[in-house]
């Protein structure tokens, strides 16, 4: 990435060393959300416990971030494009580390399904997992590239994750109905299947981060039927 000129090399070095944390960052999230998806679809209760141990890596790897931005701050003090690369990475970050506990909420809930439960609600969860993980990685790539266009594409999936999330709960319900001694463990899916709509909703606040990074522009809060495209000619 080019950060432009600065009067020191370092601080693009800087730049670009917090920017790929950022990203092993990601990438260890995306796996942990794919881990405890796996788990929970195959009653491994074994990696959905790695998932929970593994969650202090990413808990980790976002207070080192934040300190690194931190301290970028308060010896070069950035400004303009460089201050709101700084800005979008902070706020990333947050993002991130909460899309990595929603992985360690559906690991709890693969723990502490019994063995004999019916499997079907869990698979039930595995569309719009495989939907909110295709999300994250596709944002991961934009922010790699700080790709305006393919952000404002991810932007737009967050609609199919709704979609499909709509679908799942009243699936669930419909098992509900059925046989209602199945109720506790199909809150329990119900509430995972929440978490993982909010993953789409963190994809697209990275998407914001990028496009404030890239335009200077603040897309948060559309107003009325305005979309993330009328937003970006305006």
């Amino acid at each position: 990435m080019n950060f432009g000129r600065h009067i020191s090399g370092q601080f693009n070095v800087e730049l670009e060393s917090i920017r790929t944390h950022v990203l092993t960052m990601g990438g260890l999230v995306e796996q942990q959300l794919s881990f405890a998806m796996q788990a929970l679809h195959k009653d491994d209760v074994e990696l959905a416990r790695k998932v929970v141990r593994d969650d202090h890596k990413v808990n980790s790897m976002e207070v080192s971030i934040d300190e690194a931005c931190t301290r970028i701050i308060a010896k070069r003090q950035p400004t303009a494009k460089d201050l709101r690369l700084i800005i979008a990475i902070i706020k990333t970050i947050t993002d991130l580390e909460r899309i990595g506990d929603v992985a360690t909420k559906i690991a709890y809930v693969a723990i502490e399904s019994p063995a004999t439960q019916d499997r079907e609600f869990n698979i039930s969860l595995e569309p719009l997992c495989r939907q909110a993980i295709s999300m994250l990685h596709q944002v991961l790539d934009a922010f790699a590239r700080m790709d305006v266009d393919a952000a404002a594409h991810v932007y737009k999936l967050d609609d199919k994750i709704d979609a499909e999330y709509e679908a799942v709960i009243r699936q669930l319900m419909s098992f509900m109905a059925d046989d209602p001694k199945n109720i506790p463990h199909i809150l329990q899916v119900m509430w995972s299947a929440r978490a993982i709509e909010r993953v789409g909703d963190r994809c697209q606040n990275i998407c914001e981060y990028i496009i404030y990074f890239v335009k200077g522009k603040d897309v948060r809060h559309l107003s009325g039927h305005q979309t993330i495209d009328d937003a970006l000619k305006s």
